[in-house]
């Protein structure tokens, strides 16, 4: 963890050009009807805006000498321009607000799919506050560039080049004494936008970052108040926002030089040009329609220059943000599935075995958390895996559902190496308890209905009554349909644990994989979920995890782990009469446990 704020600071130091903006155009591309519609409306409502002074030079020159039906006939022209404007920019908002819409909810699900899928390790470096922190604020960063400040640029930049070809052919002179402060606006703009775009990026990671240590304590507000640790939290939250203002703070002060320097150099240009343009409607060079018509230019340019200003630290946010999103969706992931995986049969038999399967986790590479382990268990057989805490019980489960990959040696299921399998082909003939049970925002139906989504409820209510859960779920105000909260909060750690169990049996699945399934029930809940696992156990392939030797006396067989090495496999009652590890533990809770009562 101390690690983890250089690493931070060091990812804020790289910033990459603008051109990150191109990533987005894999997602732009399958809507290029779209952009073409938004692209012609575009164009027309730029012409439009340029034809206007015109029009309005037109009526001015001829205010006083054009007869009533001549006027009439320029102000009627202008009301036909005006209004192609009008139709033009709500179609081009129309179809550009559309577009952004669906390429952000296209990169928001692209995300989702990319992260859903990443092995544990991935999330040992990435909180996922921080990953929704991304797809939420990243995004919507993005929806502002795509769906409003790419068209305002493009629309703009038709305008500069437009306004400023009109305004040399109506006066080159006037022309010249406007635009001579652009290649000095454009230097500050280049060497400032890239501190902005710097800038940017940093306040948008500490965002992250904040939204991440949030989002990690708001899900542990118990265990944060039983240990009186709101002070330290508050103060971690409090210190990494500040970090985030003081980012945006100095972006802030960045963008505000920057839009003095241009608002300066631009209005100085026009009032020198109205200074010699007055002079030349004195002297009769020009008339007073063309000085207006080229005021009018000179003020579209200039509102051109200013937005194009604005827009391109927006673009430069947009650019630090894609950034972000592209590290997740081109994250290299630990555990992958094979470009050609093995055929996947319609059944399979549930065989599992070990050869000399070596393991560390990513976190603690210099820690083997299995060392040589090889063993086979048989279709059919329920092993139990027993030994102390970080023995490796729990390694042998993540590695077996591939959520890690072993260092060395092999892992099969049916004879075939997990890693020429695809991952989703046979985690489905699988079925977890976990020690820590997930449930879900949702009804307590759809939690057990989580095992298999196209199940019927009244298989739902036999998983729940086989998993002893059905009398506790029938007496919840609104039965199975009653909401259990985030994380399960209004059920109690055994009921959620019944919920797990009910899950996994609905699932119905050839390899059962229980990781202390009953160490949060009662006596009477746990005899109850014990004969349902024993019924459940019969004619599958079955790993029990446990610390409470007497939910594994009937197993088949039994593998005592120590160190990340397998001590002894055998029977209760061989292990015991071996008078090894496993005989120390059976007496420290069979004997010693009974003594202390």
């Amino acid at each position: 963890m101390a690690d983890a704020p250089k690493l931070a600071i060091e990812e804020r130091a790289r910033s990459k050009e603008i051109s990150a903006l191109g990533a987005l155009w894999p997602f732009m591309k399958p809507y290029g009807w779209m952009i073409a519609l938004a692209g012609t409306a575009l164009v027309i409502t730029a012409l439009m805006s340029l034809v206007l002074p015109i029009a309005v030079r037109r009526v001015v020159d001829n205010f006083e000498i054009a007869e009533p039906g001549l006027l009439d006939g320029y102000f009627g022209a202008a009301l036909g321009i005006a209004a192609i404007l009008a139709v033009g920019t709500a179609l081009r908002y129309y179809f550009v607000t559309r577009l952004g819409e669906r390429v952000v909810a296209d990169i928001r699900v692209a995300v989702f799919d990319r992260m859903i899928g990443m092995s544990p390790s991935f999330y040992e470096k990435v909180m996922t506050g921080e990953v929704l922190s991304r797809i939420t604020t990243d995004t919507t960063l993005i929806l502002s560039v795509i769906g409003s400040s790419v068209s305002i640029a493009l629309r703009n930049s038709l305008i500069l080049i437009g306004g400023i070809g009109l305004m040399l052919y109506t006066s080159v002179k006037m022309s010249l004494m406007v635009l001579w402060p652009i290649p000095v606006i454009i230097f500050p703009i280049i060497i400032l936008g890239r501190r902005v775009r710097k800038l940017s990026k940093e306040n948008q990671d500490w965002i992250a970052q904040s939204s991440g240590d949030a989002s990690e304590q708001l899900l542990s507000a118990q265990t944060v108040q039983a240990f009186t640790h709101e002070g330290v939290s508050r103060g971690n939250f409090h210190r990494v926002t500040e970090h985030s203002f003081d980012a945006a703070r100095r972006r802030i002060a960045t963008r505000a030089v920057l839009t003095a320097i241009v608002i300066f150099m631009a209005f100085s240009a026009i009032v020198g040009f109205l200074w010699m343009g007055a002079a030349d409607v004195q002297a009769g060079i020009i008339t007073v329609g063309e000085l207006v018509q080229f005021m009018i230019y000179t003020i579209m340019v200039a509102g051109a220059v200013a937005a194009l200003t604005e827009i391109w630290s927006e673009l430069q946010r947009a650019a630090g943000a894609t950034e972000r999103l592209v590290e997740l969706l081109t994250a290299q992931d630990a555990v992958a599935d094979p470009i050609a995986p093995h055929a996947a049969p319609e059944t399979r038999h549930g065989e599992i075995a070990f050869n000399d399967v070596g393991f560390a986790y990513p976190a603690r590479p210099g820690v083997q958390a299995l060392d040589g382990v090889s063993f086979t268990v048989k279709p059919g057989e329920t092993v139990a895996l027993v030994g102390p805490s970080g023995a490796g019980k729990t390694t042998i489960i993540q590695l077996l559902l591939r959520f890690y990959d072993p260092a060395s040696g092999q892992i099969t299921l049916d004879g075939v190496d997990l890693r020429d399998l695809d991952r989703a082909d046979f985690r489905r003939h699988m079925a977890l308890v976990p020690q820590d049970p997930v449930i879900f925002a949702a009804s307590a139906r759809e939690n057990i209905r989580f095992g298999r989504p196209d199940a019927t409820d009244a298989e739902v209510i036999a998983a729940a009554k086989a998993a002893a859960a059905h009398d506790f779920l029938s007496a919840l105000p609104e039965g199975y349909d009653s909401y259990v909260g985030e994380r399960g909060v209004m059920l109690s750690g055994g009921q959620k644990q019944r919920i797990a169990i009910a899950r996994a049996i609905l699932r119905d699945a050839p390899v059962l994989l229980l990781d202390e399934a009953t160490s949060a029930l009662d006596a009477e809940s746990e005899r109850a979920v014990q004969h349902a696992v024993d019924h459940l156990s019969q004619n599958r392939t079955t790993l029990i995890v446990a610390h409470r030797l007497a939910t594994v006396k009937k197993a088949d067989r039994i593998i005592v782990f120590e160190a990340g090495k397998i001590a002894a496999i055998g029977t209760h009652d061989a292990l015991v009469a071996q008078n090894g590890l496993y005989a120390r533990l059976a007496r420290l809770q069979f004997t010693d446990g009974v003594a202390a009562e």
